[in-house]
């Protein structure tokens, strides 16, 4: 506590203005006559700052003796010189037309979304850009893939399955997509819509397409099998005229693919994904003639005798 007090009564204040004029009023510039002491075990920088903010003796003060700094001043403003014209007020003059008003904005915004370009914008057309681009504001079904390839619906299945906080509800679609000249694809797909879920199994099917050979008269070959999973489906060709005589699923990979004659029969499960990969299996069995005369280095007249 000594040496506290002793290091505070080491810095002391000299002030040479007068008493009076210090207690009657407060000034916020500095004195004019206001001299530090510093101790000597100060540092040289405090000292060095202290001379500098030590008050020019040039500069004259006198006019702050006798200002009260509570008495309310009244603002004179000074007077306008001769020949002066005042500006405008914003609020006068004409107002701008609707018009006016519209063609700013749409200048620097762009145009709104009313139908009415001031500027000769077609907002409709805009309205459509924005949403086939960007799917804005719309909820319309996004533009099929024109790829030469037509989609069918074979089945939509809503499935669930069992999680720890309950069901999860879902959709399952089985599509068959072809360009009915011999390129066919059987796809399938989940999704919590049926849209979603019609879109995820079509693009799953163009990622498996297969090539069906086909006769001159639109039919197989020749005959063939294939089974998937418990499906077992028979596929057997047909005269000119026939048709195609199956039924589910088989009916649609055949019409898909561009078969005109064949005869097809389900042997198996009636599940339509299984009979679709089974007719898929079967195709994949069966070879032009021309492949098997290419295999067996003979001539293709040969392969009848």
């Amino acid at each position: 506590m000594a040496s506290l007090t002793s290091s505070l009564s080491s810095l002391s204040l000299h002030s040479h203005t007068s008493s009076a004029a210090a207690s009657s009023r407060f000034s916020l510039l500095p004195a004019s006559k206001f001299t530090f002491s510093l101790a000597a075990a100060r540092p040289r920088a405090l000292i060095l700052a202290a001379a500098k903010c030590k008050p020019s003796d040039d500069i004259d003060t006198s006019f702050f003796d006798n200002v009260n700094p509570e008495e309310e001043v009244p603002f004179n403003p000074p007077e306008p010189p001769e020949g002066f014209v005042a500006p405008p007020s914003f609020d006068e003059g004409p107002m701008e037309s609707e018009d006016e008003i519209a063609a700013a904005y749409e200048e620097l915004y762009g145009p709104a979304y009313s139908g009415v370009s001031v500027l000769g914008n077609d907002i409709y057309v805009m309205d459509s850009k924005i949403k086939r681009d960007t799917g804005f504001g719309s909820k319309a079904k996004k533009e099929k893939v024109k790829d030469g390839f037509e989609e069918r619906v074979v089945q939509v299945r809503r499935v669930t399955k069992v999680v720890k906080g309950g069901k999860q509800l879902r959709f399952r679609a089985v599509v068959v997509v072809g360009d009915k000249k011999g390129n066919v694809g059987v796809g399938v797909g989940k999704a919590k819509e049926v849209i979603a879920a019609v879109q995820k199994s079509a693009v799953n099917a163009r990622r498996n397409i297969i090539t069906v050979p086909l006769t001159k008269y639109l039919t197989f070959p020749h005959r063939a099998d294939g089974d998937y999973g418990a499906a077992k489906v028979m596929l057997r060709p047909a005269s000119p005229g026939t048709g195609v005589i199956a039924g589910g699923a088989v009916r649609i990979v055949l019409e898909m693919a561009g078969v005109e004659n064949a005869l097809g029969k389900q042997l198996g499960s009636n599940n339509a994904l299984n009979n679709a990969r089974a007719t898929v299996t079967a195709v994949l069995k069966m070879k032009q003639f021309r492949e098997v005369a290419e295999e067996r280095g003979i001539p293709m007249e040969e392969l009848w005798k």
